[in-house]
């Protein structure tokens, strides 16, 4: 039977689904039981957070269980989006529930009602081809994930992580006049939504942000304006926004190739995320510098095209 999901043929039995939904949650530890016994006997793998703010999920499915999920979602939080992407296999080695202070670490207090001016994927394609010199777009993303893809002229900030824009966006005042039109994109939309406000709360009046994030715009639009590969934080670790051959962007490590192929250093005191070509990695037998190649705890190296990054053994939920 052909598995179809949206009206369009899904040539995979398994879907990853990113999801996140803000909604006053004043019994975290019921809504945490209620996931585990819905998913108790369900074919999900991912990472489900809790927090007085909401619900942020990304979840590896088989087809039908992934589905189910996604209804049960819906009528659990009656205005939930879900953005939905075939996979071959699991996304995910192992189900994560838990209960966060913060939704996204940001520590930075933002009023989540004064949100910018979400717009569509077709509206976002529009808006980046009518682009004038007094537009910015903004890749509200880590460094090692734009490093991968992004689109085409958009600002890439030097963040390790997402704590650090709030300090990052004091150097973007002395650049960006605060009536600029910012438009701003993350992989799912989560990111956005603190973002944004905290654009607005710094003095900005006219941001925008990618509703649905990269995900949805792939979904919708394919990789138009976009470079590169898409980076997501499960086992593919990159995936393109199309069908088809995909130039990288990024280059190797060690050699300066073209390569979008992400490794976990070998030396377990280091675990250094880089990107590496495949001849590279064999002689270097996954390791990011000729120290850690020297290290004492070294991880068997994984030989394949595309390794799945280093994962600590499964617990039960």
């Amino acid at each position: 039977m052909q598995l179809v999901y949206n009206d369009q043929p899904v040539m995979s039995t398994y879907l990853a689904i990113a999801y996140y939904y803000f909604t006053p949650i004043l019994d975290l530890q019921e809504d945490l039981e209620a996931h585990r016994n819905f998913l108790n006997s369900r074919d999900i793998r991912g990472r489900i957070y809790l927090s007085q703010e909401g619900v942020n999920g990304q979840v590896s499915g088989e087809y039908r269980d992934a589905l189910g999920y996604i209804d049960w979602l819906r009528k659990k939080y009656e205005k939930i989006v879900c953005k939905v992407q075939p996979c071959q296999e699991h996304a995910f080695y192992k189900l994560t529930i838990k209960i966060r202070k913060q939704l996204v670490a940001f520590d930075h207090p933002v009023d989540l009602s004064k949100r910018g001016n979400a717009v569509s994927p077709s509206t976002w394609k529009k808006m980046l081809e009518e682009k004038d010199k007094e537009t910015v777009v903004i890749d509200v993303r880590n460094n090692y994930e734009s490093k991968v893809g992004h689109f085409k002229g958009a600002i890439l900030p030097p963040c390790a992580s997402f704590r650090e824009f709030p300090s990052w966006t004091s150097e973007l005042e002395k650049q960006i006049p605060k009536e600029a039109k910012v438009m701003i994109y993350c992989t799912g939309g989560i990111r956005c939504e603190y973002y944004s406000t905290y654009l607005q709360e710094k003095g900005y009046t006219n941001v925008y942000q990618l509703e649905g994030g990269i995900i949805q715009y792939g979904f919708e639009e394919g990789g138009e304006h976009f470079q590169g590969k898409l980076f997501v934080f499960d086992d593919r670790l990159v995936v393109p926004l199309q069908e088809g051959d995909v130039e990288a962007i990024s280059s190797c490590h060690h050699c300066g190739l073209p390569s979008d192929v992400y490794y976990n250093c070998a030396n377990m005191d280091c675990n250094e995320l880089f990107t590496c070509c495949h001849a590279c990695s064999q002689v270097k037998v996954g390791c990011c510098s000729s120290s850690c190649m020297a290290a004492s705890r070294l991880r068997p190296f994984d030989s394949s095209p595309r390794p799945k990054p280093f994962r600590k053994q499964a617990k039960k939920i």
